[in-house]
């Protein structure tokens, strides 16, 4: 089964991997030292993904503003929560702020619009 994550962490992780994969591309572009062009554009694809992160960085920090913080009713700590449900940050814990999902098996596929009739 595949575990789940809390998706603001998720979005994170993917941000800071945009960073070390440019870092990177810019490596194997000093491999083509004697290739001018070729270097530029290892390099330039490089920092394409660190504004890249920037840019998703800048995202998350601007939607995780707008989140509602609840407190886990297993640790009790605080987390934020997109969505109709989402995983504790801290213990991995399902929540939902819906009250008709309360006692259902987690499935993240109740975030859809679709499925929210």
């Amino acid at each position: 089964m595949k575990s789940y994550k809390n998706k603001i962490n998720r979005i994170r992780t993917f941000a800071l991997a945009l960073i070390f994969i440019g870092i990177v591309i810019m490596y194997v572009g000093i491999y083509f030292r004697n290739q001018p062009v070729v270097m530029v554009i290892f390099m330039l694809l490089g920092v394409i993904a660190i504004i890249g992160s920037t840019g998703v960085y800048a995202w998350i920090g601007l939607l995780s503003m707008k989140t509602v913080p609840v407190q886990c009713p297993n640790c009790e700590r605080h987390t934020k929560m997109l969505g109709r449900v989402d995983i504790c940050m801290h213990c991995n814990e399902p929540l939902t702020m819906d009250p008709s999902l309360e006692g259902k098996a987690f499935n993240e596929e109740y975030n859809k619009k679709k499925t929210q009739q």
